[in-house]
Parts: C-alpha cells; structure tokens; sequence
C-alpha cells in the first residue's frame, strides 16, 4: 500500500523526513487500506505534515526522491 499524497514544489529546504508508524495509529479509513500491515512508513515536511505513505522504507525513500527531495530518517 503506497499512499501519496501531494509533494510540494515549495518545500524550502528540499528536505523530507522518513519514519516508522504503527497502523493503528492512523485515521481509520488509512487503517482499512493497509492491508493487513502492522506498520508503514511516512513521510513528513519539516512542519510534520504527512505527504505519503509506503509499505517499506526503501518505498519511502524512494517516493521521496522521484520528487526531489532529500529523505531523512527519523527515529
């Protein structure tokens, strides 16, 4: 399950942050899509806003970079 969500041009720094969430800590109607996975990976701007999900964090970076951007892992 690969959710994106929309990648802004405008990001100032180009930076985008990559971490683990646990599924049952989504909305709900995220929750019905993930398939059966227990976690996935966000992945954030500087202000903490989600821009997409991915099933795997090699996804993530992945998604991440397609749109140019600079992935950062996050703890």
């Amino acid at each position: 399950m690969n959710t994106s969500f929309e990648f802004s041009e405008e990001m100032e720094n180009g930076i985008v942050y990559v971490r683990e969430v646990a599924v049952e800590d989504l909305p709900e109607e995220v929750q019905e899509r993930a398939e059966g996975a227990k976690t996935l990976f966000a992945v954030h701007n500087a202000q903490g806003e989600p821009l997409a999900l991915a099933t795997n964090r090699r996804e993530a970076f992945f998604m991440a970079r397609e749109n140019n951007f600079a992935p950062v892992s996050v703890h």
